[in-house]
């Protein structure tokens, strides 16, 4: 979509459920969206909906990249806080490794993440090129490692990896982690030939 002056705006979409099994003890229904300027490749504004367990809350960020401040909305309270120049939030952060992080095993990229009122440091490894196979068939992959030192949309405990093609659609098609009750491994179902970002299914 286009935003003021004829900015380029992508919205990136990102959700988190429970297995009907884990649902009965631990519900888990989180949904995130985010509006990334595609000329910057920086978030502008960001929703969160959270929703696990017995907590509920609904967060929402407006960043100011070029005053180097985001605008934080939750539990009914607001806060300007300072931010790093380019600083992505918790799903952006995926598309800007996506673009810019090169193929090639022992890559990295370093960016700063804002989340939970703090903007903490993220590195992106490139580990290794692997093929796979899902209900999509087989596909060359880079396998990289995101170390990411917080909970994030997924409720990881610590580091997580995600798989993507090896070509220049770069679709993501699995991700692993621990969560606090185990583990999850998402892949994607439907997506790979054909269709659009915005039509995925994990």
């Amino acid at each position: 979509m286009d935003g003021p002056k004829d900015q380029a705006l992508a919205k990136l979409v990102g959700t988190a459920q429970s297995t009907p099994i884990l649902t009965k003890f631990f519900p888990v229904d989180n949904r995130v969206e985010s509006e990334l300027d595609l000329d910057t490749l920086t978030p502008e504004h960001m929703t969160f909906r959270r929703r696990e367990g017995k907590k509920k809350e609904d967060i929402e960020y407006v960043f100011h990249q070029k005053e180097g401040r985001v605008t934080a909305v939750r539990g009914g309270t607001t806060e300007s806080l300072p931010i790093p120049a380019g600083t992505q939030d918790i799903i952006s952060c995926l598309y800007y490794t996506r673009t810019l992080l090169p193929p090639n095993p022992g890559a990295s990229l370093k960016m700063n993440v804002y989340h939970d009122k703090k903007s903490r440091p993220v590195e992106v490894r490139v580990e290794a090129i692997e093929t796979i196979e899902g209900v999509w068939g087989k596909a060359e992959t880079v396998r990289v490692l995101v170390i990411m030192p917080f909970h994030g949309l997924f409720m990881n405990q610590g580091n997580i990896r995600v798989w993507v093609t090896n070509d220049e659609r770069k679709t993501p098609v699995r991700m692993k982690a621990k969560v606090v009750l185990g583990s999850i491994v998402a892949d994607l179902v439907d997506g790979l030939a054909g269709l659009g970002p915005a039509e995925q299914k994990y």
